[in-house]
């Protein structure tokens, strides 16, 4: 494949065009395509048509024809018009940078969840695309046969089918939301303090989750190695336990129909408690990752919460100033440096959240007391002839359960 970077586009922002395509040649060994040449293109006047200038066009089709290229990749979002343009030009194949994530997330979405999400994004990049091609191949045909005029009639039925498939897409996911939806209320009902991992795209998520709770997530040098959120225990020592999720990832540029799609996913970000943000402090544009984290979480949502800011892959790169981080705490999660703080931070943040609470549960309810010590943080704790005594810090779901054993604080 011939990589195609582009230099001007406003949608780029400060992001230089080296870097960027630097991160589509991953997309594209992710994806499972060689990279046989590449070339940055400057553009002063994007043209409706196809995007890049005639002339730059001629050259960019004999720069790939030289490299004896299977296909064009272009570091950016085409127009359906834009993208068939170009391949008629090239006379192959061509994708945009959309193309190639799509084709990640369908390779790696395993569970019905993902599977569903990747396909609604699916069908929303391929419906203007088929209804250009229908009129591309109406005009071809001239008319002749059982296609008449340029192609209508057939384009509705294609749209009306696709619309169709979209809102069945939709029902599922719907389902879907209204099962995580009813996990996470039996959550807050338990009083289960809930984080989640976010971040850059290969910053480490998956592998700070297995070193934090003993499990064996899939892991991967890789872009999007995880798209299907995972749940694991973490035990926090004096602070009860926390549910963490790992996420998916987030990129530069993230399509708009990908972050819709992934919906149902990141409602368990949007839910969480606490999040935790997986730097790589070893990413030469680290700075302009958090960047793309943070707007992403401000675009799906998210509002104000505790965040911890792990500071990853410290075995391999300097620490920064940690001063420009909230809660920032410096770790390798593929070392296991750096860990124990982490979970004191989050015990702290646990420990925060609860509300204190004094309590004598009878003997016969010692189920309670057992809870108290799993879901909360135990500062006292005396056996009188009451009943068990308890001091200490809560989750605000807990505290109807707790009512009637209420005393007050020494």
């Amino acid at each position: 494949m011939f990589l195609v970077g582009l230099e001007g586009l406003p949608e780029f922002g400060d992001w230089p065009a080296d870097v960027s395509l630097d991160e589509l040649r991953r997309l594209v060994a992710t994806a499972g395509g060689e990279t046989v040449g590449s070339t940055v293109l400057h553009l002063r006047h994007p043209t409706a048509a196809t995007l890049i200038g005639s002339g730059q066009l001629n050259e960019l089709v004999a720069m790939g024809k030289a490299h004896e290229a299977d296909a064009l990749v272009l570091d950016g979002d085409l127009h359906p018009r834009q993208q068939r343009n170009i391949e008629n030009a090239w006379r192959g194949k061509v994708l945009d940078r959309t193309g190639v994530i799509l084709d990640i997330f369908a390779a790696r979405a395993h569970s019905v969840e993902g599977r569903l999400q990747v396909e609604r994004a699916q069908l929303e990049y391929l419906m203007p695309r088929l209804s250009q091609l229908w009129v591309e191949f109406s005009r071809q045909r001239g008319g002749i046969g059982p296609f008449r005029g340029p192609g209508e009639t057939q384009i509705e039925t294609d749209r009306r089918l696709y619309r169709d498939h979209i809102a069945r897409v939709d029902r599922q996911l719907d389902q879907v939301r209204r099962q995580r939806g009813a996990r996470r209320q039996r959550r807050r009902e338990a009083g289960l303090l809930t984080a989640a991992l976010v971040g850059y795209t290969n910053s480490g998520k998956s592998t700070l989750l297995n070193a934090l709770s003993g499990s064996a997530v899939h892991t991967e040098d890789k872009l999007f190695a995880t798209l299907d959120p995972t749940t694991r225990r973490v035990q926090l020592p004096g602070h009860g336990e926390v549910l963490l999720t790992d996420t998916v990832g987030f990129i530069q540029r993230l399509p708009a129909r990908l972050v819709q799609a992934f919906r149902a996913t990141l409602e368990e970000a949007l839910e969480a408690q606490v999040l935790v943000h997986v730097v790589d402090l070893s990413a030469l544009d680290v700075d302009r990752q958090v960047a793309v984290v943070e707007q992403t979480l401000r675009d799906i949502g998210i509002g104000l919460r505790p965040v911890i800011t792990a500071l990853n892959k410290i075995d391999v790169a300097p620490v920064r100033d940690l001063s420009a981080f909230p809660n920032p705490v410096a770790i390798s999660a593929l070392r296991g440096t750096g860990l124990d703080r982490l979970r004191e931070r989050l015990g702290d943040l646990v420990q925060a959240a609860g509300v204190a609470v004094a309590v004598r549960i009878p003997y016969t309810d010692g189920e309670l007391v057992s809870l108290f010590h799993r879901r909360g943080s135990v500062t006292h704790e005396a056996h009188e002839p009451g009943g068990t005594r308890i001091e200490g810090r809560l989750p605000i779901e807990l505290l109807p359960r707790y009512q009637d054993y209420r005393v007050e604080m020494t």
